[in-house]
C-alpha cells in the first residue's frame, strides 16, 4: 500500500506540471490563462500560441502521461513482490497502473502550482493509456476521439467521447480487477466534470467548431 500511495503522489505532480502555461511564459512571453478559454491544454494553446506552441503543449502533456504509465511498472518490478504479478504482491500490477493514472490525470486537472485549477485531462489521458489499457486501447480511445471530432467538428464533444467510452473499455481490459476498473471510472467522471463548462455551450448552441471565426 505506501508503494501505490507513493506511485499515486509522484505520477499527480508528473502530472501536474503545467506546460502549456509554462511554454506560453517562457517563449511567448504571455499567459495562457489569459486568453481564449483561460485553460492550459491545448486546444487553447492552439489559439492562442498557433500550431507550434500547441503542438510542443500537446507533445509536452502526452509526454508526462506517457511516463506515468509506464512508472507503476518500473514500481513493481523494484518495489513490490513477484511485480504484482503474484499472489504474494500486496495489491496487482493492473490495480498499480489504475493509481498511476489517476493519479496523472487528477494532477493536469488539479495542479497545486496553479491553485488546484489546471487541463481537461485528455492528452494527458492518452498518453498514460498507451500503457495502462496498452497500444490497442488507447488507439481505440484515440479513434473515437478523432471521428467524433470529425464528425461534430467539436473538440470538446470528441473529448466527451473518449470519456464515457474509457469506463466500458477499462471493465473490458480489467475485467475482475475492481479496483482498477474502479479509478478508471473515477479519472474518466473527473475529465467529464472538467468539462462542464463546455457541456454547457454544447447543449446552447455556443460551442465554437473547428474551423469557426470564433474558434481561430
Amino acid at each position: 500500500m505506501f508503494v501505490a500511495v507513493c506511485l499515486f503522489v509522484v505520477c499527480f505532480l508528473l502530472g501536474s506540471i503545467p506546460w502549456g502555461l509554462i511554454i506560453s511564459k517562457l517563449f511567448y512571453h504571455t499567459d495562457i490563462r489569459e486568453h481564449g478559454s483561460g485553460n492550459i491544454g491545448t486546444t487553447n494553446a492552439m489559439r492562442t500560441m498557433g500550431k507550434k506552441g500547441g503542438a510542443a503543449v500537446f507533445l509536452l502533456d502526452f509526454g508526462k502521461g506517457l511516463l506515468a504509465g509506464f512508472l507503476p511498472l518500473v514500481a513493481c518490478w523494484f518495489f513490490v513482490p513477484g511485480g504484482g504479478v503474484s499472489p504474494d504482491s500486496p495489491l496487482s500490477y493492473a490495480t498499480y497502473q489504475g493509481v498511476g493514472f489517476l493519479g496523472c490525470v487528477w494532477g493536469h486537472i488539479f495542479s497545486p502550482w496553479l491553485k488546484f485549477k489546471g487541463g481537461k485531462g485528455i492528452a494527458v489521458a492518452v498518453g498514460s493509456l498507451f500503457f495502462t489499457f496498452g497500444p490497442v486501447g488507447a488507439l481505440i480511445e484515440l479513434a473515437v476521439f478523432i471521428v467524433v471530432v470529425v464528425a461534430s467538428r467539436y473538440v470538446s464533444a470528441g473529448s466527451l467521447a473518449a470519456a464515457v467510452v474509457c469506463p466500458f473499455l477499462s471493465l473490458w481490459i480489467f475485467w475482475g480487477e475492481w479496483p482498477a476498473w474502479a479509478m478508471c471510472v473515477i479519472a474518466a467522471l473527473t475529465v467529464i466534470w472538467a468539462h462542464r463548462g463546455n457541456i454547457a455551450r454544447l447543449r446552447a448552441g455556443s460551442e465554437s467548431r473547428i474551423g469557426s471565426k470564433k474558434s481561430a
